[in-house]
This record gives C-alpha cells, structure tokens and sequence, in this order.
C-alpha cells in the first residue's frame, strides 16, 4: 500500500497526473487513517462498491478470517476446523485471490473511465493478483499501454503451498500467471530475483524499482535506556528464528548484566507460534509486547531501538523478498540485525548500505557474537551505524525512476 501511496504522491512532480482507482467499501485487516494526510492534492481518487467475501467468511469467525486476511497463516498441526475450511476456500474457489470479484465490475466501469478521460497508461499493482486480471481483460478491450507491478512475486510466494490448492487449482495460478505476464507491455518487479524468475516466463520487458523509504518528519524520542531489540511489523508463523531465541536465552544465563538490561520489543500482529517459542526458551519476561500501532509511532520506535531485528522466511522462494521496511530501518541510524535465507536480495542491499549484518538459520554461533558485540557497544553508548548510497531508495528517486518507465515506448 504505502508504495503506490508514494510513488501517487510524487508522481505529479515529473509531470505525470494519477488517477487512482480504488474500492469503496473495502475489507481491510488494518487500518491506518493518519496515512490519508499523505495522499497527494493532486491525485485523481476514483471510487466504487465492490464485494469481497471476507465480509461473508468473518459471518462464520471474524478473528479467523481477518488473520487469514492479513497472510497470517497459522500453523499446519494447529488450524482449527474453520480455518482449514477457509484456506482451502480461499485457495481453491477464489482463483487467484478473493479480490476475483473485483474483475467483472471494474473492467466495465474502467473501460468507459479510461476512455472518457484518455488515460495513456494503466498501472496495476498486486497482490492482489486479481487487480492484474483487470488489466488483462482491459488490454483485450481498449488500446493502452498496460505496465504490471508485482510487489512481490504470485506462484512462487512463500504462503501459496499453505492455501491446500488442489492440483486444477494450481494449475488455474499457473495459466492467469502467464497471461499476465505475457499480455502486458512492461513489468515491474520489486528485485533482481523476480526479474530472473519472470524471464523464464515472459520475453516483455522488465525493471526492478524496489521499494524505499521516505523523508518523514516525526517526533523524536531519545533512545531507549535498555539493551532493545525491536521486530516492528507482522511477525508470521513461518518466519520465527529459532537460532534468535537460543541465542538470547544463552546470552541471559551467562550474563547477568545482559539479563537486566535486554528488552524484546514487538510491534505488529504476532503469530501464536513466534510467541509460544519465546516462551519456550524463557523470554517471555523480556517481552514488550506492543501490537498495532500507527505508521507514524511505528517510525518512532524504529529510531529509538537499540537495534532492529529484520526476520524472513528460511526458503528459496524467499530469496526475492524485500521487505518493505528494510528502507525504512536504513534511515532510522540504527543497526539491522537480519536473519534470512543465504544470498537474499536484502542481504546485498544491506552490506551495499553498510547498515547491518545479515545470518543464516545455521549460523547461530556468529549471530550469539554479534548480538554480544552490538551489546558492548551498548554499554558504550557507541551503537550507531555509517550508512552509505541510501539516495536511490528514497521515494522521490525511485519515483523519478517509473517516470521514465512510463514515458518510455516500453
């Protein structure tokens, strides 16, 4: 969301008008209204009534059904019976997502829209994948140029296995996968690795505009007096760094001092499973459990945490991801201490920025060395970092960037 928000805002500086269309009534898990303020005078806001079955699904469970919502996927062994009925609804009847109903409406109001106010290029954005079926259907109708922006990737994301696709509906993924692909001018990918994964499917042309970080004028706190670590933003069940707990749990029994100075801070959903291995290595009393909070307290935290912890799935298919809020931690001065999958795009741009250390999930010695190195320079008061080229990340630059995609004759 707060990539279009961005590139909308900045767009009109290079000469460029957007017109964004939007849902009415939407279901959303989240809801941050402050974010409004940042929606550009000079965008034009399009809207209509659209039908989204999770209003349907929350009927049955509205808990369940807003975790699924938000990709919070619990557990194979633990889902209750309800959850296993709406995920393999929601993956086996909702094709490609449950935003499909979207498609037929908005393709019929869209044509006669983009025809009256002579649009010459139309963007679409997902996941939700759906939206890129509107975009399919009107390149078959109308003359445009038509550029496809894959936030993150579609058959080969890491909770598509989780969705108990039976094999016709996976195969349907397949199919709408590559005529999108195929059927588009341009594509636009958030990394390297979506670009050569795509390239195996389509001959179309492809940039990479990764996501980025914006000048935010907020508040300042003063840094916080204990030793904090900080994960801020949905911490998903699959994404839980088992070698992080152990790590902390030693470090607590051999140092007293480190003991009564550490602070686990989370902020954002946080999966019953992340929590239940907190508690079994005995760091639940370290934890400062915050939940949601706003985009602006958000940014807050992440600049006055000692250091911030960036945690991905340990999987191939998660190679690709960027997550959106690496941007956001490069200009907060703070230190990253990320755990992933080796050779990850975010760790290259990580080590490029010189603004944290990046491990595996079999390095558990390294990383125990690192928390107790950044933990030294705690004690110090000499934990900073020396960052180096974040210029390209910040949203006006990578906005000048899509510009001149879309001034290009693709």
């Amino acid at each position: 969301m707060q990539r279009w928000l961005k590139f909308v805002k900045y767009l009109p500086d290079f000469g460029i008008e957007p017109h964004v269309y939007i849902p009415e009534n939407p279901t959303y898990p989240l809801l941050d209204e402050k974010l409004v303020e940042d929606v550009s005078e000079k965008a034009i806001i399009v809207k209509r009534r659209i039908f989204e079955p999770y209003r349907v699904a929350s009927l049955f469970s509205k808990k369940k059904a807003k975790k699924i919502s938000s990709g919070i996927i619990p557990n194979q062994k633990k889902q209750s019976v309800i959850e296993k009925v709406l995920l393999w609804i929601r993956g086996n009847l909702f094709i490609p997502d449950a935003r499909v109903f979207w498609v037929k409406p908005s393709v019929q109001f869209l044509k006669n829209y983009l025809l009256e106010h002579q649009i010459e290029t139309l963007i679409t954005t997902g996941p939700p994948h759906s939206l890129h079926l509107i975009g399919l259907q009107l390149k078959k109708e109308i003359s445009i140029n038509w550029i496809a922006d894959f936030r993150d990737p579609w058959t080969t994301i890491g909770y598509h296995k989780e969705l108990k696709l039976s094999a016709w509906a996976a195969r349907k993924h397949q199919i709408l996968e590559q005529k999108v692909l195929q059927g588009c001018d341009c594509i636009i990918v958030t990394s390297e690795t979506t670009k050569k994964e795509f390239e195996t499917i389509t001959h179309r042309p492809i940039e990479v505009i990764t996501n980025g970080y914006d000048v935010e004028r907020i508040n300042k706190k003063p840094l916080d007096s204990k030793f904090s670590l900080a994960h801020i933003g949905s911490f998903l069940s699959e994404r839980n760094p088992e070698i992080l707990w152990q790590s902390l749990s030693e470090l607590i029994v051999d140092n007293q001092d480190f003991a009564s100075n550490f602070e686990l801070k989370l902020i954002g959903a946080v999966s019953y499973e992340v929590l239940e291995s907190i508690s079994k290595y005995h760091l639940t009393k370290f934890i400062n459990n915050r939940g949601y909070v706003s985009h602006e307290e958000a940014l807050q935290e992440q600049r006055c945490s000692q250091v911030l912890l960036l945690i991905e799935i340990d999987s191939t298919e998660t190679k690709c991801i960027i997550p959106g809020k690496l941007f956001e931690y490069m200009v907060s001065e703070r230190p990253i201490l990320a755990i992933g999958p080796t050779e990850t795009d975010f760790e290259k741009i990580l080590k490029a920025t010189n603004t944290g250390t990046f491990f595996n999930y079999r390095e558990k010695e390294a990383l125990k060395n690192q928390i107790l190195s950044y933990y030294n320079l705690y004690l110090d008061h000499n934990l900073k970092t020396f960052p180096v080229g974040l210029q390209q990340y910040s949203r006006k630059s990578l906005t000048e960037k899509l510009s001149k995609v879309l001034n290009s004759k693709f």
